[in-house]
């Protein structure tokens, strides 16, 4: 599966139960990059994109169980420790500010299991500059 997390720059996702920022420019982005793949989520996040919610949104608690290899999962306040043997891509959009965090992306993308393979950077409607990059997992 493909994650898709914001984060600030020390990897912050949530301060007291909320998402640290929401941009409308993302949401259109993250669209685009699933295209017609499906793009789970839960209820929480689902808020965000409205209604009627787009055709491949796929609302479910348990979503990151049951994704499949080729879908998207956008991600705002779960742990991902557990999944990362299931992704082979997580997608981090980086809002480039520090803000307040308590609940941090749990997986280190330092060492060798997760190789940077692009970034692009585009204007968000909040944020002057919102930074994507795609890292790959690297099995054994």
């Amino acid at each position: 599966m493909i994650v898709c997390v914001a984060v600030d720059d020390r990897m912050g996702m949530m301060f007291y139960n909320r998402r640290l920022s929401q941009d409308r420019q993302l949401r259109t982005k993250l669209l685009q990059l699933a295209g017609e793949q499906r793009l789970w989520m839960n209820r929480y996040s689902a808020k965000q994109f409205g209604s009627p919610l787009a055709a491949n949104i796929a609302v479910d608690e348990d979503f990151l169980n049951r994704a499949g290899a080729d879908d998207y999962c956008f991600v705002e306040n779960l742990s991902l420790k557990e999944y990362t043997e299931k992704m082979t891509k997580l997608v981090l959009f980086r809002w480039n500010r520090a803000y307040p965090a308590d609940i941090y992306l749990d997986i280190s993308l330092t060492g060798p299991d997760w190789k940077l393979t692009g970034s692009d950077e585009f204007t968000g409607y909040s944020h002057e500059k919102i930074t994507v990059e795609e890292w790959e997992h690297e099995r054994a």
